[in-house]
């Protein structure tokens, strides 16, 4: 059996910029999947297309806000920290995966940043938009599930996960508002908020706004999301 290799980009610590970062919990799905993760600085176009010829999928993982100018907008008052390499990163990797039919698998900001690079548009803070909203950013231990949403019927999520409902935990106050073309909603919460998107068009693109990868340990359910996007990377 070959293992996929699969790229996850990586930000910046924003204390320190001359570090770039990513949690360990993505790579150790990755790896629990049988992937083979390589991590993915911000560095010249030309030279990342050379890393997007030799991987097979690509995870987007969570991280900072997104820059307004990017989907058309100004920056809110209640926006957060931005980083325009990261952004710039996460674009040139997610169009290029698009070109060569790569598996994208897009986590928190990730999902974001998916559906902005494909022409959609943020909620760029939750609570000045929504009446009314359940809780995104929980203060619970990280891997515990604090919220419900719906998964959509007849989408790959929910073939995934073979359930109506799920419970998962939440780190955000940006969100998906106008999805981009040739995506669907695979789950939204109770508020409305969108919370997992999938492309139409594409064999496995799909973006969700929790973070299932601290929640393997306790909901092993979740990892299932991880053997699929690996095994779709291998196909």
């Amino acid at each position: 059996m070959i293992n996929p290799i699969i790229g996850i980009t990586c930000g910046h610590e924003w204390e320190d910029t001359e570090r770039y970062y990513v949690n360990e919990a993505y790579i150790r799905n990755i790896v629990n999947a049988g992937g083979v993760p390589i991590l993915i600085p911000y560095m010249e176009s030309a030279k990342l297309e050379i890393i997007l010829d030799s991987i097979d999928g690509l995870l987007v993982p969570g991280g900072v806000d997104i820059d307004a100018k990017l989907f058309n907008q100004e920056l809110h008052p209640e926006s957060g920290i931005i980083d325009p390499l990261w952004d710039q990163l996460d674009l040139t990797m997610i169009k290029g995966s698009l070109v060569r039919e790569l598996p994208i698998l897009a986590i928190c900001r990730g999902c974001q940043i998916l559906n902005v690079v494909c022409g959609g548009t943020l909620i760029q803070d939750i609570a000045s938009y929504i009446k009314r909203p359940v809780k995104h950013e929980q203060q619970a231990p990280k891997w515990y599930a604090t919220h419900e949403i719906k998964l959509t019927k007849d989408t790959l999520l929910a073939e995934i996960f073979a359930v109506e409902q799920l419970r998962v935990n939440s780190f955000h106050h940006q969100a998906v508002a106008e999805l981009a073309p040739g995506f669907c909603c695979s789950a939204v919460a109770s508020d409305g908020v969108i919370e997992a998107i999938e492309s139409t068009e594409h064999k496995f693109v799909i973006g969700v706004q929790w973070h299932p990868e601290l929640m393997v340990e306790y909901y092993p359910a979740f990892g299932n999301l991880f053997k699929q996007f690996v095994n779709a990377a291998g196909s």
